[in-house]
């Protein structure tokens, strides 16, 4: 992890640990500018973004996409402006050689809030046709507390021990995203 305004390549950057050893994002990253690569297991880049707080991107990419988030490379900017960040996401995707499924097909899953929604049960869904708004929103509740109880199973399984708060308002919409 480099503060600089020059574009290193992706293979210039160490690969960090997604999670320490007490199973939190590194503190390194917190408060930190900068664009990001996001690794697998097998360290296979899965999606390269940036934040204006690396440590909070990193956290909502961990809980959409839990099993996919194992090694990081960052690079902090100091004078950060979306065409230097774009440019340096371009120019690592180039590198990898294939677009990462975070930034084609799978971009949604990684960017947007779960939609706790498209995991319904039929009986879930059946409740909700007959619901009038007020029901309806305390299903929609019901069915976003699941899955979030669901995402946060897949967190303790990967060593996660950070506190995550989600945005209840959200919920009423059938949607998690952390607050």
């Amino acid at each position: 992890m480099t503060v600089e305004t020059s574009v290193p390549t992706l293979a210039s950057l160490e690969a960090i640990p997604y999670l320490t050893e007490a199973g939190q994002i590194p503190e390194a990253f917190e408060g930190k500018v900068g664009i990001y690569a996001i690794y697998d297991r097998q360290q296979q880049l899965q999606y390269v973004g940036f934040s204006r707080d690396v440590a909070v991107g990193l956290k909502q990419h961990l809980v959409r996409r839990p099993n996919a988030c194992y090694w990081v490379k960052m690079q902090a900017v100091e004078r950060p402006s979306r065409t230097l960040l774009e440019g340096i996401r371009n120019a690592w995707i180039a590198e990898n050689g294939t677009v990462p499924p975070g930034n084609a097909a799978d971009q949604d899953a990684w960017e947007k809030p779960i939609d706790a929604k498209q995991q319904m049960t039929d009986d879930e869904r059946a409740a909700i046709a007959k619901a009038d708004g007020v029901q309806e929103i305390k299903l929609l509740k019901n069915v976003a507390r699941r899955v979030q109880a669901e995402v946060l199973e897949a967190l303790k399984a990967r060593g996660a021990e950070m506190d995550l708060r989600f945005n209840p308002k959200l919920k009423e919409s059938g949607l998690l995203d952390l607050k």
